[in-house]
């Protein structure tokens, strides 16, 4: 690996990373505008974040390992993601954005009463910042691996890192430099699958070659566990991505019809993803290239090299840093949902309700920066936590936090979206069912116990174990934490004339659609296509430079296909500006001239 062109790939990312911040920093004036972008982005920009949350460097990593491990299994997950936001398109999305709120706890306070904005508020924020320690490892195995830094050193240096683009940045700049870095991800991921793919001889070869069965895996005895599991995984993802705690990310939609737009390109997005991001590490596998020999020192989690590895075997000198700067970048975009949404919900639905009611606009944006630090340094602190597991692999953990800790958040903010008469305290306490839920199947259900109920015949594998209590824990949610909230409904009374009046704004706001189409949001729309089209287009064309690097020659051309995929997005964008607007502007600005 050419460590200092690397080095210096990552370097100029990351100004473009500044260039951003600093260019949308006149974007934000409000809370709004910092939390959400004043409900005035389109959709472009809106979709690619709702797709970037759910995309970081754990997909290079855990994922990447689970793929190298298990092959096509891992896609499971992604696929159901893409449902999840098919259905985003298809009734939420445009809903979501009909709420009319700067944070999602906002919607809960609508919907559930003050209690439950309280509740919401200080539980809703856990299970984020364990999200962003998880990815802030992930990131931190690659850079470490990579460049062999130290481990500890690489999560707080790029921690600290993170939460300064973060906390200056606001959802503006976070929101387009998400756009932006899906473009770069898109076009590298697509470039590395090709590789694989010639080098491979054809996709059907890796299937094939792979040294376990391609669709389930290895370490599996029992088939109807594995589709047990599949059935569950599209479960929880539905419930994940369609639920009022993750509307967050429709909320900066400029109206009804552009949110729609957006989850309609995460679902596409998704839904061609892991083809793409996966193709790298089967063909590791199909390779007979041993991971485990390869980084001994990284015992479980060598796998999660796969797709790093794969980069630095076989692709030209100059993409790994590329790759590397754009999955630094990805992380970024993911741990703002630890650092931006838990400082709007902290400073939204606390500081101003309870604390200081009366603050200006002023202090607000200032608590929030504030805010959003302490929760940076709390999620380092978390990462330095995971990492000192060194049994456990990324995948399992993010599987656990999802089915056990995740899923009971998100059932009274999906259920509640749909039955209205529920007495108020059916929120909060169906997180306390939820959460014995959890206890009962984290740490009573055990192996055994699963064999005798099920009726199998021999021990479980660890693989089929772990999937096997992901799978009953979202079942057992499904049906216990599920139900119990429908049940609260024959205990509904009524509610008081105030409350009432709320709950009736909320599902009146759910269903108006929200409709924007006057010259003030065009003119903002202009200026999104034009700073992002010209930041996207100079990127491509630096990219495209990468073809002067030392390579042979197919090498030299992966950077201009690569750099060609960016351009071209660039002047879709350029291209897209509304030009009768200035039109517009420069008659009026020529009558005024003549009547003087």
């Amino acid at each position: 690996m050419n460590f200092d062109l690397d080095t210096a790939v990552i370097g100029i990312y990351f100004l473009f990373l500044i260039a951003i911040g600093w260019l949308f920093r006149t974007f934000t004036s409000t809370t709004s505008d910092y939390f959400r972008g004043g409900g005035n982005m389109l959709w472009w920009m809106v979709g690619a974040t709702s797709f970037m949350t759910q995309f970081s460097a754990w997909t290079f990593t855990g994922a990447a390992g689970k793929a190298y491990n298990d092959g096509f299994a891992v896609a499971i997950i992604f696929m159901a993601n893409a449902f999840g936001y098919l259905m985003n398109y298809l009734y939420f999305a445009p809903r979501f954005r009909q709420l009319r709120v700067i944070t999602v706890i906002q919607a809960i306070r609508q919907r559930f009463g003050s209690v439950n904005e309280q509740v919401f508020t200080w539980s809703s924020m856990p299970t984020s910042i364990i999200n962003a320690g998880i990815w802030l490892n992930g990131l931190a195995i690659v850079t470490s691996g990579l460049f062999g830094y130290d481990m500890e050193t690489t999560i707080i240096v790029t921690g600290l890192v993170v939460l300064f683009m973060s906390v200056t940045g606001g959802s503006w700049a976070v929101i387009a430099s998400d756009y932006m870095q899906m473009v770069i991800i898109m076009a590298v991921t697509i470039t590395c699958a090709v590789v694989a793919i010639i080098k491979s001889g054809g996709p059907a070869h890796i299937v094939q070659d792979f040294p376990v069965d391609f669709l389930i895996g290895g370490d599996m005895n029992y088939l109807s566990l594995f589709a047990l599991w599949g059935f569950f995984i599209f479960v929880k993802q539905f419930s994940i991505t369609n639920n009022m705690l993750n509307s967050y990310r429709y909320l900066a939609a400029k109206d009804s019809k552009n949110a729609r737009k957006a989850g309609l390109l995460a679902c596409v997005l998704m839904t061609m993803g892991p083809f793409i991001w996966f193709m790298p590490s089967w063909f590791m596998a199909s390779e007979g290239i041993d991971l485990f020999a390869m980084y001994p020192e990284a015992g479980a989690k060598a796998a999660d090299f796969a797709y790093m590895s794969f980069v630095s075997l076989y692709m030209p000198a100059g993409m790994l840093g590329l790759l590397v700067a754009a999955m630094f970048a990805a992380t970024m975009s993911s741990m703002d949902s630890g650092l931006n949404r838990n400082a709007g919900i902290f400073v939204k639905n606390f500081y101003e309700v309870i604390l200081r009611p009366k603050a200006s606009e002023k202090e607000l944006l200032l608590m929030s920066r504030l805010s959003s630090t302490v929760f940076g340094l709390v999620i380092i602190g978390f990462a330095l936590f995971i990492n000192s597991l060194k049994g456990l692999s990324l995948f399992d953990a993010m599987m656990y936090v999802g089915a056990l800790i995740g899923l009971p958040m998100t059932i009274p903010g999906l259920l509640g979206f749909f039955i209205r008469k529920t007495p108020d305290w059916a929120a909060w306490a169906t997180l306390v069912v939820g959460g014995l839920v959890s206890y009962l199947v984290g740490f009573v259900m055990t192996p055994d116990f699963v064999v005798s109920t099920f009726g199998l015949d021999s021990d479980l594998t660890s693989r089929e174990w772990s999937d096997t209590k992901v799978a009953v824990g979202i079942m057992a949610h499904t049906v216990i934490t599920a139900g119990f909230f429908a049940l609260t409904t024959l205990f509904y009374r009524g509610l008081s004339e105030e409350r009432e009046a709320e709950v009736d704004t909320f599902f009146t706001n759910r269903d108006t659609p929200v409709i924007s189409d006057d010259d003030e949001h065009r003119s903002v729309d202009n200026r999104q296509r034009n700073i992002l089209g010209y930041l996207i287009l100079v990127a491509g064309l630096g990219v495209m430079l990468m073809f002067l690097v030392p390579n042979p020659f197919w090498g030299r051309m992966v950077f201009v296909l690569c750099g060609g995929i960016v351009v071209a997005i660039g002047l879709l964008l350029i291209t897209s500006i509304d030009k009768t607007l200035s039109d517009k502007a420069s008659t009026r600005k020529k009558t005024l001239v003549s009547e003087s």
